[in-house]
């Protein structure tokens, strides 16, 4: 039988369906740099580097990937390091923006900002792109994410500090653009191309 391979097997699949699951070797892989994140966040949390510390975390993290087992996150994408420093350079610029503004309004006499929930559909809908931009987004001071619906790819983001409709729009303009540099800065080559068709279906039919 003739044909693309990629694309009896899947991989040329660009409708945000998860990769396929990792075999034994890459699954203890996954594993053991998960198992560091969670020692290096204990560590953090203590604010003590000592070897109790360091125990205690391996401890604590084993524990949790053993009782509380995660599925599969794989990494399937590409690492470009000029669309990755554009990623950490406007994300540490939104830090600090964000900071001031909310330290602004915190200040102010008299301020009481309204907050709102608004839900944000990514347009790839793998579970490390849904884990990573949930992450940066819950970084920046101002948002929060209240809710994940893996199955649709949807996340329901509390915002801060909203007075018309024109900053929900921006609101979702922003999460949808933290999701495209990521994306850029880490995924997939169909990934990519899957957000550049999706962006000129948006213009085409606005």
């Amino acid at each position: 039988m003739t044909g693309d391979p990629a694309a009896r097997n899947g991989a040329g699949r660009n409708d945000g369906s998860p990769h396929p699951a990792p075999g034994r070797g890459g699954r203890r892989r996954d594993q053991a740099i998960a198992l560091g994140w969670l020692v290096l966040i204990w560590l953090l949390l203590w604010g003590d580097l000592s070897w109790g510390n360091l125990l205690g975390g391996l401890v604590v993290g084993v524990a949790v990937l053993v009782f509380f087992p995660l599925p599969p996150v794989t990494f399937g994408g590409r690492l470009r390091l000029g669309a990755l420093l554009v990623l950490v350079a406007t994300f540490a610029a939104e830090l600090v923006s964000a900071s001031v503004r909310v330290a602004g309004l915190a200040v102010r006499p008299g301020c009481r900002p309204r907050s709102a929930i608004v839900a944000v559909r990514l347009r790839v809908r793998t579970d490390l792109n849904l884990a990573l931009t949930a992450e940066v987004i819950s970084l920046v001071p101002g948002t929060l994410i209240l809710e994940v619906d893996r199955d649709q790819g949807v996340l329901y983001v509390h915002v801060f500090d909203v007075r018309d409709p024109e900053d929900l729009a921006e609101s979702r303009n922003r999460i949808l653009t933290v999701e495209r540099r990521i994306v850029r800065a880490i995924g997939s080559a169909d990934e990519v191309r899957q957000l550049q068709t999706e962006s000129v279906d948006r213009r085409s039919h606005p």
